[in-house]
């Protein structure tokens, strides 16, 4: 983008998932988008990250952009238990009418495709394009350029960014520090995982093994100095991995590279500035234990494509408070769930064990809480 003052209906900063499905399903109702991208065009980042998406969130993806064949695989259950103790929950799509609770899909496969899209929509995206600040003024938000270029707009939206979130007035950002890592590794067991998600609470950390192909995504949480460890020792983890979860599966035959990211609760005080609205990771980054993250940024960004539908003024006081008292239940009920399961249930002990055991047991048997349970995790609050 040149050093030119130039102007737009709605800017979105951040053409990742979140972003992306914002800037199309606007543009398909001839909103005039432009969104700002730090990465280069064409240039897919290497993500060891597969995202499980629940069923209404790949609908809200497909909706928009097709994805490649093969590159869904589906979840049909999610089996939780822990080691050691008695208690375990199986939540089927069945459980709500659905032939899947949800899929795992490659983050660069996912991008690329949302990539294509945008093009193919005729969305402006200018990629390699920094944001350093917005201004907030009555009638539009002005985005600062690293270049030195600006770019105004009725409505600024906040995909990605985020210090620039906290430099707006009154917006603050709340940010724990778990002092924990999640491993992300490619596994193979003897078994196929025949659509089968597993969530278990196991003694050195909460893990989930996510369906990929014929393998496994390991999404494991462990202490800095674990991880460390077992980024450089495959073989190490596999060992680990096996004692943790048991020969279910048979032996873990095989485990790929190894990365690990740093864990933290970031999440705004609020979600709506003068003419400005956040979504996705600018609003809330969440521990992965449940896996919500993704899905909760989309469902933020379906609500504020529905409120904008018709809208003559996007950035409309009114209309941007809609939209925050519109997201406030399921935000804080999933980020609250999240941060619940991390600070109560990632635990060890027998009392900590014998309640965890006892919530499980108590979902997988009472098919109305299963049911509402389920709901929530695939639907949102």
């Amino acid at each position: 983008m040149s050093k030119t003052d130039l102007h737009a209906e709605v800017a979105i900063v951040g053409a990742g998932p979140v972003g992306a499905l914002l800037a199309l399903r606007l543009a398909r109702e001839g909103r005039q988008v432009v969104a700002l991208e730090a990465r280069e065009a064409r240039s897919v980042p290497r993500d060891a990250r597969a995202l499980a998406l629940s069923s209404a969130s790949l609908a809200m993806l497909e909706d928009v952009c097709p994805l490649p064949p093969g590159a869904v695989t589906p979840i049909d259950r999610v089996h939780v238990s822990q080691q050691g103790f008695a208690g375990r929950t199986r939540i089927d799509g069945a459980d709500l009418g659905l032939a899947h609770l949800g899929a795992v899909v490659d983050y660069p496969v996912l991008v690329a495709a949302l990539e294509a899209a945008l093009e193919q929509a005729g969305v402006a995206v200018q990629y390699g394009c920094r944001v350093a600040g917005v201004d907030t003024l009555s009638r539009y938000a002005r985005l600062r350029l690293a270049n030195g270029g600006t770019l105004t707009a009725r409505l600024a939206v906040l995909a990605d960014g985020g210090p620039l979130a906290e430099a707006l007035p009154g917006v603050l950002r709340r940010v724990h520090d778990y002092g924990q890592c999640a491993l992300i590794a490619g596994v193979k067991f003897d078994q196929p995982p025949a659509g089968v998600a597993f969530e278990r609470f196991a003694a050195a950390g909460p893990f989930a093994l996510l369906p990929h192909g014929d393998a496994f995504v390991l999404v494991w949480t462990r202490s800095p100095a674990d991880a460390e460890r077992l980024s450089a020792d495959p073989a190490a983890l596999a060992a680990e991995l096996q004692q943790a979860f048991g020969d279910r599966l048979g032996f873990v035959r095989e485990v790929g590279e190894v990365a690990r990211f740093p864990l933290a609760l970031r999440q705004l005080n609020r979600v709506v500035s003068r003419r400005t609205a956040m979504i996705g990771n600018a609003a809330q980054t969440m521990h992965p234990v449940a896996a919500q993250g993704l899905n909760l940024g989309l469902r933020d960004a379906a609500t504020l494509a529905d409120l904008l539908a018709g809208a003559a003024d996007p950035g409309e006081a009114a209309l941007l408070a809609r939209y925050a008292a519109a997201r406030r239940v399921d935000s804080h009920a999933v980020v609250g769930f999240t941060h619940s399961l991390v600070r109560v249930f990632d635990g060890a002990g027998a009392p900590v064990s014998l309640a965890r055991g006892t919530a499980m047991t108590l979902i997988d048997a009472l098919p109305g809480l299963r049911r509402r349970f389920a709901g929530h995790l695939v639907f949102g609050v």
